[in-house]
C-alpha cells in the first residue's frame, strides 16, 4: 500500500475522528455505519477531544517481537471526555507509577515501521498530562 493511501485510508487514528449518530447521539469510535442503537444511518463527523482518565492498565513484560526492545511498557484503556474508551499504550512515565483515574492526554508518536525504507506506522499513545 502506498504512503499516501495508507494515511487517506486511516483519518479516524490520526484525527482521533468519531461518528455521532444524527438521530440519537451515540458516539462511536471508530465510527460505524449503522448505529446498534437506534439504527440510524445518518452520521456527523466529530474531533474527539485529547484528555481522558486511565480506566484500566497492564504492564507488558513480553511483548511482540516487533516490540520486543520496548518492555516493559504499559497498555491501558483510557475514558475520554465523550465517555469512549481507547486503547494506547502508556508512554514518558514511570510504569511504576500509574494509578486508576490519572489524567492522560493522547499525542500522536511513531509506533512502528516496515523496515528502514518502508511505511512509518504513526498511531496514538497516552502521556501524563501535566496537571496530573
Amino acid at each position: 500500500m502506498s504512503v499516501s493511501k495508507y494515511w487517506r485510508e486511516m483519518p479516524h487514528r490520526y484525527r482521533l475522528e468519531a461518528g455521532k449518530c444524527k438521530k440519537c447521539g451515540k458516539i462511536y469510535f471508530p465510527k460505524r455505519h449503522i448505529c446498534n442503537q437506534c439504527r440510524g444511518q445518518d452520521f456527523e463527523n466529530i474531533k474527539l477531544s485529547r484528555e481522558g482518565k486511565l480506566e484500566t492498565f497492564t504492564i507488558i513484560h513480553v511483548g511482540p517481537s516487533q516490540f520486543a526492545e520496548q518492555v516493559p511498557y504499559a497498555v491501558g484503556i483510557v475514558r475520554l471526555k465523550e465517555n469512549i474508551c481507547i486503547l494506547a499504550q502508556i508512554a514518558d512515565c514511570d510504569i511504576h507509577s500509574l494509578k486508576t483515574g490519572m489524567s492522560l492526554k493522547i499525542e500522536f508518536r511513531r509506533v512502528s515501521e516496515d523496515g528502514e525504507a518502508g511505511i512509518i506506522h504513526y498511531g496514538y499513545k497516552c502521556v501524563p498530562s501535566e496537571k496530573a
